[in-house]
């Protein structure tokens, strides 16, 4: 599948990763088309393709943009809106450098404070680091609850009243959101301490764009149960012997 004029798209991934679920929602949301390569084993069997494309992190997600590689998420979505004019649906950053800059600022925290504390919370060992690290997020939810209200202005969006780039870097979290609910019960945003996010989740996740990509958070949770079971069963197969 072609991303529009003669432009050949090809996006390395797997469906559970929030990162690869952001690309997914930029290309959606600027109408472009791609050949989706579903990595099958990011532990023990990566793809050669995978491996000559990013050969420093070996990591999804990876666009490739005839031929090129670009890796990096966030930085696949700016490829995207620059790469690809207004023509292909919406432009996601701004025209203005300071908003820009803005942006971008408050992209970097998404994945440095609060998507990094979430990731440590579900991975903490004892009780006593679960909670020190669920208080750093929530920390930072508050944060960004604050930069939503002021940089929406009153708008649904972080980008007004369309969607804008941070929508979109935010937008791959909208899984994990509900999944953390379902699976741990933990509450991401709600309306006591995040209302206005809380409300930008549903809002973000009912757009048609957003829907065409969102994996669904019953299967994350089975495909989470079954990915616990056999370590599980492997941990005890080792101790066996």
């Amino acid at each position: 599948m072609a991303g529009g004029g003669g432009q050949e798209l090809k996006l390395l991934g797997t469906w559970t990763s929030p990162f690869v679920t952001r690309v997914k929602l930029a290309l959606s949301f600027k109408g472009l088309s791609y050949e989706n390569l579903e990595e099958e084993d990011l532990y023990h069997n990566k793809s050669e393709l995978l491996l000559r494309s990013n050969p420093v992190h070996r990591q999804v997600p990876v666009l490739i943009h005839n031929g090129n590689p670009i890796c990096e998420s966030q930085l696949i979505v700016q490829y995207i809106d620059e790469a690809f004019s207004s023509a292909n649906g919406p432009s996601l950053l701004a025209a203005e450098p300071y908003e820009r800059a803005v942006a971008r600022f408050w992209g970097a925290y998404i994945d440095d404070k609060l998507l990094a504390s979430a990731f440590q919370a579900g991975r903490a060992k004892t009780e006593e680091e679960k909670a020190e690290a669920l208080k750093r997020t929530f920390a930072a939810v508050e944060t960004l609850e604050a930069a939503f209200e002021g940089i929406s202005d009153g708008k649904p969006f972080f980008g007004g009243d369309s969607v804008g780039y941070l929508d979109i870097v935010l937008g791959g979290l909208v899984p994990m959101v509900y999944y953390g609910e379902a699976r741990h019960g933990i509450k991401l945003f709600d309306g006591t301490r995040s209302p206005l996010l809380e409300a930008w989740v549903e809002r973000f996740g009912a757009l048609d764009a957003a829907k065409a990509v969102l994996p669904d958070v019953h299967e994350l949770v089975e495909h989470s149960k079954m990915k616990r079971a056999r370590a599980a069963a492997m941990a005890a197969a080792t101790g066996s012997d």
